[in-house]
């Protein structure tokens, strides 16, 4: 059987987000022919065996340690088949209407290359996730949480968006994207690794889409944003500056 779906879930020590996460999409799904895999990167607080014992239709992918979020997602979409791949963070929680709505748009739509929807934090606010290029001084405005105004982007007569690149807390696309532009650049062990996925695709003849009709929850939580000398700062910082190098652009 053909399978049209592929969902591919990141985890890192999140047991009880992921199974949050997988509560809400294992019942969106029913009505597609779907695979879903979870990379799990190294994870200590009981995730396998919680995977093992509520989720065992699942497709699971043990890291021995965190290999970064590229790198792992890679592992995730090159083990799946599916016609289309959803990137989903464990974080969301998921509906039919959405997962129905990014696939039926992208069948409809051949030119768009990634479709993301609507994110919404918990109280129901939106999420800025559809964002402009994220150069030096951007992000120098995020660290030192001065405000900036909005960016407009692009929308066309159905209300679609076209930002330069979402965040990958929902990516979804057809897998003819990743036999055109490759799988995402796994030198990015945490960072831009969406924006410069996006970029790519853009730069092979694709289009970036939001749909702002339809939407999931993201408790979206910046694991950066709590020390800009831990760890998993320095990785992000180190990433953004191979970004910047990479595509030739800093500002």
């Amino acid at each position: 059987m053909t399978i049209r779906l592929s969902i591919i879930i990141l985890t890192w020590n999140q047991r009880d987000v992921l199974h949050r996460c997988l509560d809400s999409l294992m019942p969106a799904i029913e009505g597609i022919s779907h695979e879903v895999i979870v990379v799990d990167n190294g994870s200590s607080d009981g995730s396998l065996q919680m995977l093992e014992q509520s989720f065992p239709e699942v497709t699971v992918i043990a890291n021995a340690e965190n290999r970064g979020v590229a790198a792992a997602r890679n592992q995730g979409i090159t083990a799946s088949t599916g016609q289309y791949i959803l990137i989903l963070d464990n974080d969301t929680v998921v509906n039919a209407e959405a997962i129905e709505g990014m696939l039926a748009y992208l069948e409809q739509n051949p030119q768009s290359g990634i479709v993301a929807c609507r994110l919404l934090n918990e109280d129901h606010t939106v999420q800025n996730s559809m964002k402009p290029y994220p150069g030096l001084i951007q992000k120098m405005r995020n660290v030192l949480r001065l405000t900036t105004s909005t960016t407009r982007f692009r929308t066309d007569e159905h209300g679609v968006i076209y930002p330069t690149y979402v965040i990958g807390a929902c990516q979804m696309f057809p897998r003819l994207l990743i036999d055109t532009i490759g799988l995402l650049d796994d030198n990015i062990f945490y960072g831009p690794e969406d924006a410069d996925f996006c970029l790519r695709a853009t730069q092979a003849g694709y289009k970036v889409c939001y749909l702002p009709h339809i939407c999931i929850e993201h408790l979206h939580r910046r694991i950066t944003s709590h020390s800009l000398l831990s760890p998993m700062a320095r990785r992000h910082a180190r990433a953004l500056l191979y970004f910047y190098s990479k595509h030739h652009r800093w500002l």
